[in-house]
């Protein structure tokens, strides 16, 4: 197996008004919080928005690791919907000391490119700084985060500048070289 470098980039938002909005997406787009905790909902995002960039991390997770993280407090799907079908999703994982994830975030390919991604990027960073308004006893926001990836879509950085995130960490490591998933093995060609 060869490696590859992949250059990762960490951003933040320090404060609320940091967040910079994004316009509408034209067309019927609802974004909608997946408040009943699905692994297999959650699992086909994770592989339809991921499997042509190398997510894989969570690939060899089983059912009950994938109940056991849904069920953490705080711990949220939010779903953009483009009539009524899935387009994309932000999933919001608290941390320590009022810090706030956005672990996952990402759009179907088929669905990428229509100006759907800076919109639920903006309402997916709000919803991470008013998390502790649905989660009583969760800690005030006092910075939200996410990284993104050499290998993750080439307007992922620019997405992430324009709604207000700051670079504030960047590494390059070699990590091994992946066939691209797909939501099923083979969907994408390598």
């Amino acid at each position: 197996m060869t490696n590859i470098p992949v250059t990762t980039w960490s951003l933040e938002q320090t404060a609320p008004t940091d967040l910079l909005p994004a316009a509408a997406p034209e067309g019927d787009v609802r974004i909608v919080r997946s408040e009943v905790p699905s692994p297999e909902f959650s699992r086909f995002l994770y592989t339809a928005v991921g499997g042509d960039i190398r997510w894989t991390d969570r690939l060899g997770w089983s059912r009950a690791r994938w109940v056991q993280h849904l069920d953490r407090a705080g711990v949220e799907t939010w779903v953009a919907f483009d009539r009524g079908t899935p387009a994309g999703y932000a999933e919001l994982v608290p941390q320590d000391d009022g810090v706030v994830e956005i672990v996952h975030f990402g759009l179907l390919p088929d669905f990428r490119g229509r100006r759907i991604g800076g919109h639920l990027l903006a309402y997916g960073a709000a919803r991470a700084w008013d998390l502790e308004s649905r989660w009583p006893g969760l800690a005030v926001t006092k910075r939200v985060w996410l990284h993104t990836c050499s290998l993750d879509g080439e307007h992922a950085m620019d997405n992430y500048q324009r709604r207000g995130f700051t670079l504030f960490d960047t590494k390059v490591e070699e990590e091994p070289e992946v066939t691209t998933p797909g939501p099923w093995p083979g969907a994408y060609p390598a």
